[in-house]
C-alpha cells in the first residue's frame, strides 16, 4: 500500500464525520488538517482529536505516521479560527 496523499486523508476524513470544511497537506506520511465540524460542539479539543482519529482508524497505525490537526466548529471557524 502506497502513502496516501493529501487529499486521500482529506476524503477519509469526510467520509467518516460530517464537515463544513476539511483541508488537508501533507507528504504522505505527516499531514497538517484543519478540520471544520458540528459534532465538536461541546467537546474539548482532546475529544475532538479522538473524533477524527476514530474517523480514520487503522489508518492512523498502518498509512498515516503523523496527522497535526485544528478542529473547529463551524461558529470559531467563522469567528476566525479560535477555538
Amino acid at each position: 500500500m502506497g502513502e496516501p496523499t493529501p487529499q486521500q486523508v482529506r476524503d477519509y476524513i469526510s467520509n467518516a464525520l460530517p464537515c463544513t470544511r476539511v483541508e488537508v497537506e501533507g507528504d504522505g506520511r505527516h499531514f497538517f488538517a484543519t478540520i471544520v465540524s458540528a459534532q465538536f460542539e461541546g467537546l474539548s479539543r482532546i475529544r475532538r482529536h479522538q473524533r477524527v482519529y476514530q474517523a480514520l482508524g487503522e489508518r492512523m497505525r498502518e498509512e498515516i505516521h503523523a496527522l497535526s490537526m485544528t478542529t473547529l466548529t463551524p461558529a470559531e471557524d467563522e469567528a476566525g479560527g479560535t477555538a
